[in-house]
């Protein structure tokens, strides 16, 4: 029997430095039935140029201008055939190997979707890293974080992640999924156009009755921060808004009523603090983020994909507060936060 087909797919805008570097490992992976896409966000750099010269047999997908992490993949994939997707970021490492148990999952169970390899750290290969580390959660006020990593705190890896099991989301750093799923889905929220984008579908996709997995026996290596680092405002400003569509999305009616004055509150206090720590660009992205949230509300929300049933049963959800824990219980990691250990 014929082994599925898989496209690694990677975004790219003004990245020729990180193809150079990371393209390597991606095209050493050992897969019969692979092929390695570039979907180019209108690069003014040397990238397209590069990817001619250096890896003809890469399919690249010519965008004309930068459509965010969102339309980009939507529009790119649209000229991709396979099975399965796995959307990777520019700056991820692969080892030959690390494709084989990412389909193997799926190819067993229909009822997953989507999953993600364990992401460590580039720089620092003990310890995982930030986006999505050994799978992605989300507690009841929508605050996202991973087995591995909270808020800004991250933990070694020593093996305590290392079971396959279902998570709330995956990361769009390194992204497996159906593609038949990804398109009935209708793919990334455009309007998200970068950041969080990833966690919105996998919701939508757990509301559809399907599952969402960590797979820890596939590692990548993710370096991080390369399109905007931490502590950007338009960054700051597109997490703060996407995650309040979010969940204006996808939460019941009757939670979302008293969800989101909590998190409207709880944002402005977390704004204030900054602003009185001498950090203006923080409380004005925040306000920004709050702003652009009602203009969603009133003009915006055509353009959003919202989920198509609700009959799914979510996990990966912690249903107290990772605030509380984190902060005034002074829980830092994981297993002690949602397992409630001391």
């Amino acid at each position: 029997m014929p082994s599925p087909t898989v496209a690694i797919v990677i975004l790219n805008w003004n990245g020729a430095s990180l193809l150079s570097t990371f393209l390597p490992s991606v095209m050493a992976t050992q897969y019969e039935a692979l092929k390695v896409v570039v979907i180019d966000n209108g690069s003014s750099d040397a990238s397209v140029s590069f990817l001619k010269s250096t890896y003809p047999q890469i399919q690249i997908v010519s965008l004309p201008n930068n459509l965010g992490f969102a339309q980009g993949y939507n529009q790119g994939l649209q000229q991709v055939e396979a099975d399965y997707f796995l959307l990777l970021n520019s700056d991820v490492e692969v080892s030959p190997s690390f494709l084989q148990p990412l389909v193997a999952l799926l190819e067993k169970d229909s009822t997953i979707a989507a999953c993600q390899p364990k992401i460590l750290s580039y720089d620092n290969r003990e310890e995982f890293e930030y986006a999505g580390a050994a799978g992605g959660w989300i507690d009841r006020l929508g605050y996202p974080f991973a087995r591995g990593r909270v808020f800004d705190q991250l933990e070694k890896d020593t093996g305590q992640y290392d079971q396959a099991v279902p998570i709330f989301w995956a990361s769009g750093a390194a992204l497996f999924i159906r593609a038949s799923v990804f398109r009935n889905m209708g793919g990334f929220d455009p309007y998200f156009f970068a950041h969080q984008e990833e966690i919105d579908l996998c919701w939508r996709v757990q509301l559809a009755g399907y599952r969402v997995f960590a797979c820890p026996q596939s590692v990548v290596w993710h370096k991080g921060g390369s399109t905007l680092p931490t502590g950007n405002a338009k960054k700051t400003f597109l997490n703060y808004r996407n995650n309040h569509i979010m969940l204006l999305k996808n939460l019941p009616f009757l939670s979302l009523l008293w969800v989101w004055p909590l998190r409207l509150a709880l944002d402005a206090v977390a704004a204030w603090r900054a602003f009185l720590g001498g950090d203006a660009g923080y409380w004005w992205a925040v306000a920004k983020a709050h702003f652009a949230a009602y203009g969603w509300l009133l003009w915006g929300q055509k353009e959003s994909l919202f989920p198509q049933r609700r009959s799914g049963r979510l996990q990966g959800m912690y249903r107290g507060s990772l605030l509380w824990n984190y902060f005034l219980a002074g829980k830092k990691t994981f297993d002690r936060i949602v397992q409630g250990r001391s």
